[in-house]
């Protein structure tokens, strides 16, 4: 299962940490280690960062600058009204496919 949870999870990363965000602001470690508790233990940090760099150049999300405990200063990234928009577009697609998945599984049975 492990394979095919990761591709699966490629698909719909981008909208999990838009959904992160939309709970609070944070910044790329804090989202990995929510991830993680959330059951995601296989996301490499590199997948999250890489990630956000995408979504903070598609507009969703705005960003500030923290200073930080130990080196550069932090981004916090925080789900912006375009970012929301993508969130609830995210949502709805996903409860289209889940109810045709659902369907599709229903006829195995």
């Amino acid at each position: 299962m492990g394979k095919q949870v990761t591709e699966m999870l490629k698909g719909v990363l981008e909208g999990i940490v838009l959904a992160i965000l939309s709970a609070r602001p944070a910044y790329g470690y804090e989202i990995t280690a929510d991830l993680r508790e959330q059951g995601f233990a296989d996301i490499a940090e590199g997948t999250v960062y890489a990630l956000l760099i995408r979504i903070e150049q598609r507009g969703f999300v705005d960003i500030e600058k923290v200073p930080s405990e130990k080196g550069p200063p932090r981004k916090v990234y925080s789900l912006n009204a375009q970012g929301r928009e993508q969130l609830e577009d995210f949502w709805r697609t996903w409860s289209f496919l889940a109810e045709r998945i659902e369907q599709l599984h229903g006829r195995e049975n």
